[in-house]
């Protein structure tokens, strides 16, 4: 490996290290628990910004599926029955709440109560 590729991977360890860090912060002033933090059967409030939001049937009926990411961790917030929810899409910053299940190793919200919340800066040069 040389000199450069050395310098370009400690940069952006070193950003996206940062931007972890950030999202992070920005969860907790959100009222959030860290989302690594949370366990099944136990009521918890996650923040963060939403990594992708897919529709993926449930026995035939529809459920909007969210990933939550909070720079810690990822807990995926699922709705039944929705097939779209007005604002909810990669990139929206919410508050969610509920009870935590796991479901494959994941930890899972259904049906979470949710705030649409303002976000932080996406890149670490917006900050």
């Amino acid at each position: 490996m040389n000199k450069a590729h050395r310098l370009w991977r400690h940069w952006t360890a070193s950003t996206e290290g940062e931007l972890a860090r950030r999202k992070e912060s920005r969860s907790r002033e959100l009222g959030g628990s860290r989302c690594c933090d949370v366990q099944p059967r136990q009521r918890a409030v996650v923040a963060g910004p939403l990594r992708s939001v897919t529709l993926r049937p449930k026995a035939g009926a529809p459920a909007l599926e969210a990933e939550l990411g909070d720079g810690s961790g990822i807990v995926t917030l699922i709705w039944l029955g929705r097939r779209q929810i007005a604002g909810v899409h990669a990139g929206t910053w919410m508050r969610a709440a509920g009870m935590v299940c796991e479901q494959d190793g994941r930890r899972v919200i259904y049906n979470p109560r949710y705030e649409i919340r303002p976000g932080a800066p996406q890149t670490v040069e917006q900050a």
